[in-house]
């Protein structure tokens, strides 16, 4: 037969399971605080004027009325109908965009991490938090707009094979007897 070995259990001090919970308080709430130290920087954006529909992606190119300015309201950067793809601004704006709905305008606050962060840019110091006002007017994936400029480039080529013609000759016309037809 196997004897299994007893250990007693000790009694428990007055107060100590009190600095038992106490110590588990602490670590829960010290973790906490690590979790929350370490969640990235948030884009605050507000609605002035509701927009309608999706909201753009990542991927897109968003056509947009934009004011951006400094704390102190100095206004460093302003554009009406500009083009930006959204993967190609500081983080910051692009997050922004991503919450926004086509003919909506927003209050935009990035803080300096999501924009320019320790670097100088312009005449935006290091480390400057940024505000803008942004219009979305319309935006398009990038197919789109790919497909779009094909489409312009074949008329243009139609247009400059149907200028290129011989002088007087009206496209689509054979030419008189005796002359050579018009070379694209």
């Amino acid at each position: 037969m196997t004897e299994i070995t007893r250990v007693p259990l000790q009694p428990i001090a007055k107060g100590a399971l009190t600095k038992v919970w106490l110590g588990v308080a602490a670590i829960a709430l010290a973790a906490g605080g690590i979790a929350w130290a370490a969640l990235p920087p948030a884009v605050d954006v507000e609605t002035i004027t509701p927009g309608a529909g999706d909201m753009p992606t990542r991927d897109d190119v968003a056509l947009v009325n934009y004011k951006g300015s400094l704390p102190d309201g100095k206004v460093f950067d302003e554009g009406k109908q500009a083009i930006f793809p959204l993967s190609e601004v500081v983080p910051g704006f692009t997050k922004a965009l991503e919450q926004m709905q086509r003919g909506g305008k927003y209050k935009v606050e990035i803080p300096s991490e999501l924009a320019y962060g320790d670097k100088q840019m312009g005449e935006i110091p290091p480390n400057t938090d940024l505000t803008f006002e942004i219009e979305l007017l319309d935006f398009k994936s990038r197919q789109e707009i790919e497909q779009q400029q094909r489409m312009m480039q074949q008329l243009q080529q139609m247009q400059m094979q149907g200028a290129g013609g011989a002088a007087g000759a009206v496209p689509g016309e054979m030419p008189p007897p005796g002359e050579a037809p018009a070379q694209p």
